[in-house]
Parts: C-alpha cells; structure tokens; sequence
C-alpha cells in the first residue's frame, strides 16, 4: 500500500425516521471514515467503518479502539494484521481504504477484479412498508419512476398482514415487478408453510431467512417450492452452505461489513456464481462511502447484476458525499457513483487523529 498518512473522522448522521433493528431503536448513524492519503498523487482515498448497533457484535468504541491499535503498527497492510482476526467492520473498512487507494493510483477501475465482465449500471430493490395502502402507495410511485424489484418484511405472528399486502401488490402489479420476502429468521416451519401456501402463485421470488432453523430450508423448498435466500446464517454459521441444497436457494445476500470485510464478500460472491445464485449486495445503512463501493462490486461481478439493497440512503437525512449518493429511477450508475463515493465532504466530519506511515 502506497499511503503517507491515514487520517480518521467521526461523523453522526440523523436517520430521516427511527430505525429499529434486531429490537434496537436508532436516531442516528454513527461511523468512523479513514482517508489514506497516496504517496504518488497525493490523492485520498476512504473507506467506511460503521458498525450498526442490533446487527454487528462489535460496538463503535471497541471498532475505533481496534483501528487504532492496528494503526499504530503504521505498515499494517505489509505487517500481516490483515490476515488476523479483526471485527468485521473494520476489516472492511481498512479494505475498502486500500482498493479505492490502488484504483485512484492507477486512474481507474484496474483495482477491482471482475468475475466475468462488467455491468455500467445496478438495479435497485426498494424496501416497503406500512400498511397495505402505505405499501400499494409507496411502490405505484416507485414503480412509476422505474423501479422493478421490491422487498417486503415478514414477521412471525403478523404473517397475515404480510399476506394482505403480498396479494395486493400481485393484483397491482401482477408479473411486472419481482417481489422478494423477508422473514429475518423469524418463523416456525408450520407458520412458514401455512404463509407459503397461501400466497398467489409465482408472487413471490424467495424470502430471505425464512426460518428459525436454516437447517430446514430444503424440506421448506421441498414442500412449497419456493427459493430462499442465505443472509445472517452467512455469518452466523457459514458452514450451513454446504448442508442447505443449491437447488433450494435463489440468491446470498451479501453484507460486507457484517460478513467479515470485502474478501470474504467476494468469496461468497464466487460461490454464488459457481452456483447459478444470485449475489445480492445490501447495507447496513452506510453513507455514500459504502453505498457508490458497493455498487461498483456488484457491477464488477456481473454483465447483469441482480437488483442489490443499496437503496438504504432515503433513510439517512444526508450523504457525506460532495454529490449525495442516490438515484431517482431505481438504477444506479457504477462508475460515476463510484467516482463520486471518493469525493467526500469533509466539512460534514470530525477529524479525531492524523496517522503518519
């Protein structure tokens, strides 16, 4: 790694409405941005370390305690720390930092590795909720600037009202969109099997972690034929992949910053390129620094990327980024996005430590 000095931020942005993940209600995103500065251009490149209270282990004081401590070892990308047992948001943070650093060295896009081929744009998934009407509203307006592919959370002993809302968006929109479920672990085989039995036909693309027990997922596939998708058993118990049958999933929803860093993204990535899955990039309501990082690998991935869960920046009230990361019609542009997740506003962060290398 070609980088003088590393500089961290801190930076504290409102959510537009409270955000309750895992049973924790959240006002604010909180993070830590780490600039390094490029011996040769004296360019600067970021990345994003933003571990997200309810999901992540790590809290944000034990992952700044953590970043500075391999800093302090100042050559750390040569030092083997990176092969050692960081948390996974600062693993990808540090990675982040040092791709974008390789890829403004060499001018452009030569630091990402494509699979086979690249994609210039991402499609989006547009998360709804609300009630049945808030849903139907919500996704006509999306829909009508754009937007084909469209999630919806299921939760255990509420499956009823997922259901109304599932139907209603099928009379509306019928095979025009793909709709993906989310149960997020939450239900029983039997509350699973007497969801999937009612709802209408082909409505339904998969459902993430449609079980307590992932274990189970091919005897769900088997009685309902219907896909799932892996996204906490990922990190949780990523043996598990090799016990649940390919042929009862569609997709792997990939959160780098919770899954363990970049290179483990890509891993899972490859398998599920192996494996005819799709890989599915989503976040954990990172700024644009993530979000434009994001979406550049999943248009490095793929001639045509699956439709990715970057759509988290309408919750945040505003983007670090000189040009806020965003799209209007649902469907990102990789490249210039990525350009722009390096142009970082620097008037909206904290400056906590300059680190010479």
């Amino acid at each position: 790694m070609r980088a003088s000095h590393v500089t961290l931020y801190r930076y504290s942005i409102p959510f537009t409405e409270p955000v309750t993940v895992k049973g924790v209600r959240l006002l604010q995103r909180e993070g830590i941005i780490i600039g390094l500065t490029s011996r040769e251009s004296s360019r600067v490149a970021y990345g994003e370390i933003a571990p997200l209270p309810g999901l992540h282990r790590e809290l944000f004081q034990s992952a700044e305690a953590q970043l500075i401590e391999v800093l302090a070892k100042h050559n750390f990308a040569a030092s083997g720390i990176m092969q050692e047992q960081l948390y996974p948001s600062v693993r990808t943070g540090l990675e982040m930092a040092m791709i974008n650093l390789e890829t403004a060295d060499k001018g452009g896009r030569s630091a990402f590795s494509p699979l086979s081929g690249s994609a210039k744009q991402v499609p989006l998934n547009a998360l709804l909720f609300g009630d049945t009407a808030k849903i139907i509203e919500r996704a006509e307006l999306l829909f009508n600037v754009g937007y084909r592919t469209f999630k919806l959370k299921i939760t255990a002993g509420k499956t009823d009202d997922a259901l109304r809302s599932l139907e209603a968006l099928h009379r509306t929109f019928g095979r025009q969109i793909e709709l993906r479920l989310d149960a997020n672990q939450s239900l029983m085989m039997d509350e699973a099997l007497d969801f999937a039995r009612s709802a209408p036909a082909g409505s339904i693309e998969y459902i993430e972690e449609p079980l307590q027990d992932a274990e189970l997922i091919g005897e769900f596939h088997a009685k309902t034929g219907l896909y799932s998708a892996l996204d906490e058993t990922l990190w949780q118990k990523p043996e598990m992949l090799s016990h649940i049958p390919v042929a009862a999933l569609k997709a792997l929803i990939l959160k780098p910053n919770r899954l363990g860093g970049i290179s483990v993204a890509l891993h899972f990535a490859r398998y599920a390129q192996e494996n005819r899955l799709k890989a599915v990039f989503s976040s954990a309501f990172e700024s644009g620094v993530s979000l434009s990082f994001y979406t550049m690998l999943a248009a490095s991935l793929s001639t045509e990327p699956a439709a990715c869960g970057l759509d988290t920046f309408r919750y945040l009230e505003y983007d670090l980024l000189e040009s806020p990361f965003g799209t209007e019609n649902g469907v990102l542009d990789a490249e210039a996005l990525y350009l722009g997740g390096q142009k970082v506003n620097e008037h909206l962060l904290k400056r906590t430590s300059l680190w010479t290398l």
